[in-house]
């Protein structure tokens, strides 16, 4: 058997991120093997992926990837166990890298590749919490727009066209970020949602005993503005509410967004 030397056990530590025992138990197993070493590292964190995957993951981290020329952007969303784990400097790279492989996708959702999979299951060999890819998304338009939020929890992709400044574009993102609306317009809202908005302002104008004819024109009004209220276009603009988002965009026009945060996610791709 080659003997085991310290630089070797210093190397595939350094390779792999995993403890001093770890890596010269593994070199032993493999005869000094480093490659060896490191495939039968990978299998363990494998099995320890296995064992601990029926931990609860209630913590989130969002990354995103925007294309040197800002005509397309990628979106992911990772879930672990603990907010310590969240915060940690492996964990937070491990995502911000799997953004960037999700940004060689298709537009649209994402999977996890194999080399997604493989990247976050040495992330968590080194960290040992369960973690799991939750989603990801690809947007491409004539200009992409993408906002994390100081947390980490909460990100937002939007595709538009025509004239915008990168001010308002920013601002946009956060709107969508804080404002979360269900669509860009109201045909982009599901029907049963809407049907369900109106069945329960019909029962409750009904409740105080007016005419059904009257009833229903409530209804019409309720329902309108929820529609307002739910929609990117037509919801008072964050950074001045007494105006709606299409009064600020000018001539440009919202094609897509999307929106991760913690355990929901808005995607609307026209």
């Amino acid at each position: 058997m080659a003997e085991i030397t310290a630089a070797m056990v210093k190397a595939l530590r350094e390779e792999t991120g995993l403890g001093m025992m770890d890596c010269k138990k593994a070199l032993a197993e493999t005869g000094g093997d480093a490659s060896a070493a490191k495939d039968l590292l990978r299998k363990k964190g494998l099995a320890t992926a296995e064992r601990k995957s029926g931990r609860a993951t209630g913590e989130v981290r969002v990354a995103v990837h925007v294309g040197p020329d800002r005509t397309g952007a990628s979106m992911v969303q990772v879930l672990c166990e603990t907010d310590f784990c969240s915060r940690n400097e492996v964990f937070r790279a491990m995502v911000q890298e799997l953004a960037d492989m999700a940004f060689q996708a298709s537009v649209g959702p994402v999977a996890a590749s194999p080399a997604m999979t493989q990247r976050l299951q040495d992330a968590l060999a080194k960290i040992g919490e369960n973690m799991r890819y939750s989603r990801g998304v690809n947007l491409a338009g004539p200009r992409v727009g993408a906002y994390v939020h100081h947390n980490g929890k909460v990100g937002v992709l939007v595709a538009v066209e025509g004239t915008i400044s990168d001010e308002l574009l920013a601002d946009l993102c956060m709107h969508i970020a804080f404002a979360n609306p269900i669509g860009i317009t109201a045909e982009d809202v599901p029907a049963d949602l809407v049907a369900k908005e109106k069945e329960i302002a019909l029962a409750q104008a009904m409740e105080t005993g007016k005419p059904r004819e009257i009833a229903e024109k409530i209804v019409t009004g309720k329902v309108r503005k929820f529609l307002e209220t739910q929609t990117l276009l037509d919801q008072p603009f964050v950074r001045d509410d007494k105006k709606k988002v299409r009064d600020v965009l000018g001539g440009a026009n919202v094609k897509a967004f999307a929106r991760f945060a913690g355990g929901a996610d808005t995607v609307v791709i026209k």
